[in-house]
């Protein structure tokens, strides 16, 4: 299991070594950087934008480190500046990246919200993800299961699920299998390198990396 519960099973796609930690993991469970135009160094959360890139684990302890030792002037090979916000703007963007792709999940009809909705998704077992605010009632939560073999996010707040699903809040959505499905997967395992205290504290599934636990 790599950093920000990112599995390192996956065996396709190149692979980066990250500057705070040396360790060397596919792209998707890093966070890339770019020395923009001024000098200052940008998160590239999509990976598209243009120049040498620098990679970082999707970690908040790994991009703290690269921040207080200075590590992305080595990793450029040149001074750099870097913004006081940057670990918060990461989150940021990592949140935003993730809400978005569920919406785009919902207008392609593998996304659905609502408890009910939720509930009879799972026992459908039409489900691979559930999904569930990190600020939603714990009794709440516990009514629903992690599907046979699948996946639970729970680090989102009920505003950002709300964002998503077009709505002012929500509390239980699920995806189904397909689509853009892995997608929002591996972007939510990287925002939950930034958001681990939180998942600890308030979902209480935070040794599970992600990954479903075996329903009998």
């Amino acid at each position: 299991m790599g950093r920000g519960g990112v599995s390192k099973d996956r065996s396709d796609g190149p692979e980066r070594k990250c500057i705070a930690t040396g360790e060397v993991q596919p792209k998707h469970g890093l966070i890339r950087f770019v020395v923009g135009p001024d000098a200052q160094i940008v998160p590239d959360i999509a990976g598209k934008l243009p120049g040498r890139g620098i990679y970082v684990a999707a970690d908040r302890a790994a991009l703290d480190k690269a921040v207080q030792k200075k590590l992305f002037a080595r990793g450029a090979k040149q001074p750099v500046q870097v913004p006081d916000d940057l670990v918060a703007e990461v989150e940021r963007q990592l949140a935003r990246r993730v809400i978005d792709l569920i919406a785009l999940s919902r207008k392609g009809g593998r996304a659905v919200a609502g408890y009910e909705k939720v509930k009879n998704m799972l026992q459908m077992e039409e489900a691979q993800v559930l999904i569930q605010a990190v600020d939603g009632s714990g009794r709440g939560k516990s009514k629903l299961s992690t599907p046979h073999f699948g996946t639970y996010i729970g680090w989102l707040t009920a505003d950002e699920l709300g964002l998503a699903f077009g709505r002012q809040t929500v509390i239980h959505g699920a995806l189904a299998s397909g689509g853009l499905t892995q997608r929002v997967v591996e972007e939510a395992n990287r925002l939950r390198g930034f958001r681990e205290s939180a998942v600890a504290g308030a979902t209480g599934r935070e040794n599970d990396g992600g990954k479903g636990r075996r329903e009998g």
